[in-house]
């Protein structure tokens, strides 16, 4: 019997944390999931006097504070329960056969949803981004960078776009040759896409690097997976720094997502690591992008 998707959707009421739940219907998830909205309190410590410092010190223990899981206090009640059922209800529009719940924390965001999201064994974590800045440059909040970096299964942070209900997706997928990269394309391969939906393969090299024995077997073998799917496929082999190519593809052929693999960097050889740039991309891209890190079995749901 397959698994239904977890989903963790990490929410603080703000316009990024919309956009992240607006995004869902463009994601190609299933009809039926299991999904948990995550509002964090974000809560600020007065800092440790000398004694506690030494208690720190001989105690380990004492360094890592229990997490809570409560209601808001009644002062911020009114804006959380507003934010709450807001998202329950938009969520509820668009997937009305998911299993919808709610949970309020209190402490450091970034690291109560990480840390929840591997309680609930979550395969994705949906996080809104920060904007535009001035400098027409997309800044990732240190929130959903730390979210990326450390979490255990998938994360997709969202920038809000403007498009027309059932129109086709366009999906970049970058690849490097690695098994995390075809987790990628094993999981556009998965989800339910709009008729006409649209994936590119970006392969992209540094310059100094003259190994492309890889490059035709392994595009072949993505090409396959995503036909098979019924997904048109084009393709592009750019000798670039993949960080600058996977961005400026994504933006000149108007990706709506860009997928990249997450790779374990102790088990990968160096010159292969699309991972080591993943982050980087995430704070350039000009839309949604989305670590895919492969789904974990619980075998008693197998």
């Amino acid at each position: 019997m397959n698994e239904r998707l977890k989903i963790l959707i990490a929410s603080d009421g703000s316009t990024c944390a919309d956009d992240a739940i607006n995004d869902l219907p463009r994601a190609g998830l299933p009809r039926e999931a299991d999904a948990l909205i995550c509002h964090v309190q974000e809560r600020w410590l007065p800092p440790p006097t000398d004694y506690e410092k030494v208690a720190v010190s001989t105690n380990s223990v004492a360094a890592k504070p229990a997490r809570e899981k409560e209601e808001p206090q009644a002062e911020a009640g009114g804006e959380y329960f507003e934010s709450r059922e807001r998202a329950l209800q938009r969520l509820g529009s668009y997937f009305p056969e998911w299993k919808t719940e709610t949970l309020s924390l209190k402490g450091s965001p970034a690291r109560e949803i990480i840390a929840q999201a591997k309680e609930w064994n979550a395969d994705l974590i949906v996080v809104g981004s920060h904007g535009r800045t001035e400098s027409k440059r997309f800044m990732l909040g240190s929130v959903s960078q730390k979210i990326v970096n450390e979490a255990a299964c998938s994360v997709r942070v969202v920038r809000g776009q403007a498009w027309k209900n059932g129109s086709p997706s366009r999906l970049l997928i970058g690849l490097d040759g690695s098994s995390g990269s075809m987790s990628a394309v094993e999981e556009v391969a998965r989800r339910m896409w709009t008729m006409g939906s649209e994936v590119r393969l970006v392969v992209a090299r540094d310059a100094s690097e003259n190994n492309y024995k890889w490059v035709r077997k392994y595009l072949e073998d993505a090409k396959k997976i995503l036909e098979h799917a019924e997904l048109a496929v084009t393709e592009l082999i750019e000798k670039s720094d993949p960080k600058q190519i996977i961005v400026a593809s994504a933006e000149e052929w108007g990706a709506d997502c860009i997928f990249l693999g997450a790779n374990d960097a102790r088990n990968l050889d160096e010159d292969l690591l699309l991972g080591s740039v993943s982050t980087a991309v995430v704070a350039r891209a000009h839309c949604t992008v989305e670590i895919v890190r492969k789904r974990r079995v619980n075998p008693h749901n197998v």
